[in-house]
């Protein structure tokens, strides 16, 4: 008994050192990351102008909603909220939502923090080191703005020619250690798919490649923090991304019919493999995804059409 018990530590310690490889287990120190469930249910809340709602950090952890399939209201067990308290509750751009962090601990659920990877924003209170780099390297760095609906935030190049990718990931390392001091689960790296978007859109000419290299290095910089990490929608790299990432986070991939399909199997890689898939959608009713949510295990909500991501409105399919 003695070498059949010894043979399974060995075995149990082996699956661990290869998950943690994976980089979805443990984090770089060996600790287990916390990973949501497969049925966790979440809100989207990256928003708030209730001063309140100032002693939470702006944020709504009482919400409660009936659900889609119908029923008593019901409660998020995760929330992904951003680093920083919303301005116009805290009334500056630098204060980390750890009041909203403790907030939602003490209500038993978790709590995921926001940042755009990808892209430098001009409301950022790290927003001038992005401009000095870009202006030292030959204005290598600062592309195009990210849309017309966010005209206050700019494309990154995520190559790494004059050290523009470094410089990225230092600055993203340096925001996670807050998440992780703030007492964040996990966090979510938002705009990792710069490479799907093309030159016209983004500046830069960047490749699948450049993106897997930045994409991983992200996974790291959450799991040497402490945190689990979310990768949020480059649909076409998920087959090679999901093993180094602990759930997804997906917008809109039932409006534009590829959540199982860009390419197959899609977010089933990660159902498959028992992680969790947060998804949400803007501008069709739950009447068009909720089903199909439930059936591929996809935990889908929906929020407001204008793509705010206030408080309400908040409706999950379940």
């Amino acid at each position: 008994m003695l070498a059949v018990s010894t043979l399974a530590s060995a075995l149990g310690a082996l699956a661990a050192l290869l998950s943690g490889a994976g980089g979805a287990a443990v984090s770089a120190g060996g600790a287990p990351l916390w990973r949501p469930p497969p049925t966790a249910r979440w809100q989207y809340q990256l928003e708030s102008s209730d001063r309140r709602l100032a002693s939470t950090g702006g944020i709504d952890v009482s919400i409660c909603q009936k659900p889609h399939a119908g029923g008593a209201c019901v409660h998020p067990d995760v929330f992904d909220i951003d680093l920083y308290v919303d301005g116009q509750v805290s009334g500056n751009d630098h204060t980390v939502d750890k009041a909203a962090v403790e907030a939602i601990h003490d209500r038993g659920a978790h709590a995921i923090c926001y940042m755009s990877a990808g892209t430098a924003e001009r409301f950022r209170p790290d927003y001038r080191r992005y401009v000095r780099f870009d202006r030292r390297h030959h204005h290598s760095l600062i592309g195009k703005p990210f849309s017309r609906r966010f005209p206050n935030e700019y494309w990154l190049n995520l190559k790494n020619g004059r050290g523009q990718r470094n410089f990225v990931l230092r600055r993203v390392e340096a925001r996670t250690r807050k998440c992780a001091r703030a007492g964040f689960d996990g966090v979510e790296y938002d705009v990792v798919d710069a490479y799907a978007q093309g030159h016209r859109v983004t500046g830069w000419h960047i490749t699948a490649r450049n993106q897997l290299v930045f994409d991983r290095a992200l996974a790291g910089v959450a799991h040497r923090n402490g945190l689990s990490v979310a990768l949020k929608n480059d649909l076409g790299q998920v087959p090679k991304l999901e093993p180094r990432f602990d759930y997804a986070i997906n917008e809109q991939c039932f409006q534009f019919e590829e959540c199982v399909n860009n390419p197959p199997p899609g977010y089933g890689a990660f159902t498959q493999a028992g992680k969790a898939v947060f998804q949400v959608e803007y501008q069709i009713p739950p009447s068009r995804f909720c089903g199909r949510a439930a059936a591929l295990g996809i935990n889908s909500i929906k929020k407001a059409g204008d793509f705010s991501l206030r408080a309400r409105p908040w409706r999950p399919c379940r």
